[in-house]
């Protein structure tokens, strides 16, 4: 999933005088795939919950290989390259939908406890990884030609595949899976219940991935008409910020169990982090100090995901886990969506405002966190029967 647009950050310049695009038509390639990919998460979400985990992955990656195959035969061989490069991009889209949040729902039928944060953790982790290689892949495969990246998805793709049809074994489900009034009504039900903390992680999710995003943008237009950095070397300084979010992620995921204060705590430190790095960015221009307090707001993004990850994957049951899941995927798409159009947009306003607003945002966010999520754990109840597993551990939103 994350290769889908971390590869292309480095081609988007050459892109736009190849193709004699604007800065913003180039843009709309990362967004029409996650716009698609927001909008049919739930969809397949859905039916992973009715069906199968496995018979929804294996189709959506063999179509998002299909997309990238079809972008890179326009972008070599046909007149209205950019039209074809969008329609693969939503295919692309519509595939991803399908991969992640699938497979953190997944991790959440398999694992149970604290392994289950580890996990996702790990997940969160291999999230990161995808994206500290991908801008490094895209540099090395643009060497060929510009439009490498786009052939490298059928090859990435296929690999999963068969990853996934040899070693991912399911549990047989022993219900027959719900109609569509009742799986509804169990939804609404959640979200009656849990809607207030549940709606504010998504949003914390989806700030992350709006302002990881929008600021690689503006690093990647900076690295090439400021400073002339292209190629290979421009993929490894885009890798920076996301290797420190990678090992962050990890080393939380490994150490948080299922301890909800700790995760909160973690949450709110995480976007304090973030806001004061981007508060301070204002004050830097030369690359080596501004690239040691990004690295900040990359650590506090890897404080905050593999939390997000845990108290969302834990938030219902298997029956309902896909939807619930890949709401939490369509928005965090939504804001790598938003994120390189509107960064685009504050650019060419003031380099200043840009980042002060992103400090801002994720501090209203940390705000958000700190009042209207309430854990209160309870050592004595450990792995009763229950629906929802923060019952178990008394997650209130009183």
């Amino acid at each position: 999933m994350t290769l889908g647009n971390s590869m292309l950050i480095p081609i988007l310049p050459k892109m736009e005088s190849e193709l004699n695009l604007s800065s913003f038509q180039v843009s709309l390639t990362i967004t029409i795939f996650s716009i698609t990919a927001a909008i049919f998460i739930p969809i397949l979400g859905y039916f992973s919950d009715r069906f199968s985990r496995k018979v929804i992955i294996v189709p959506a990656l063999i179509l998002y290989g299909l997309g990238g195959l079809l972008a890179g035969m326009a972008s070599a061989w046909f007149n209205s390259a950019y039209l074809w490069i969008m329609v693969g991009r939503a295919m692309q889209g519509i595939g991803a939908a399908g991969t992640a949040p699938i497979a953190m729902a997944l991790t959440g039928d398999l694992f149970k406890g604290g392994e289950q944060s580890k996990v996702l953790g790990l997940v969160e982790a291999s999230n990161g990884f995808g994206k500290v290689l991908s801008p490094i892949v895209g540099s090395l495969l643009a060497l060929l030609v510009w439009h490498g990246p786009f052939w490298g998805f059928p090859i990435f793709c296929l690999i999963s595949v068969l990853l996934t049809a040899l070693f991912v074994k399911e549990k047989k489900k022993k219900k027959e899976p719900p109609s569509i009034g009742n799986y509804v009504k169990g939804l609404f039900s959640v979200f009656k219940q849990e809607g207030r903390w549940l709606f504010t992680t998504y949003l914390a999710g989806a700030t992350c991935l709006f302002t990881l995003f929008g600021i690689l943008f503006y690093i990647s237009n900076v690295l090439e008409d400021e400073h002339d950095i292209v190629g290979v070397l421009k993929g490894a300084i885009l890798a920076i910020p996301l290797l420190f979010l990678m090992t962050t992620s990890f080393l939380t995921g490994s150490h948080i169990g299922k301890n909800l204060k700790i995760m909160k705590r973690l949450i709110i430190l995480g976007l304090l982090l973030m806001t004061a790095s981007f508060g301070t960015l204002t004050l830097f221009t030369n690359l080596i100090p501004f690239f040691s307090v990004l690295v900040v707001s990359s650590i506090g993004t890897g404080l905050v995901l593999p939390c997000l990850n845990s108290l969302i994957t834990g938030s219902v049951g298997k029956s309902r886990r896909g939807f619930v899941t890949s709401l939490y995927g369509s928005v965090r798409f939504l804001g790598v969506a938003a994120g390189p159009p509107i960064y685009g947009w504050l650019m060419e306003m003031s380099r200043n405002w840009m980042f002060l607003s992103t400090a801002g945002l994720t501090f209203i966010v940390a705000f958000l966190c700190l009042v209207l999520i309430h854990v209160k754990n309870n050592p004595s109840q450990s792995d009763q029967s229950s629906k929802s597993l923060f019952k178990k551990l008394q997650l209130t939103t009183e």
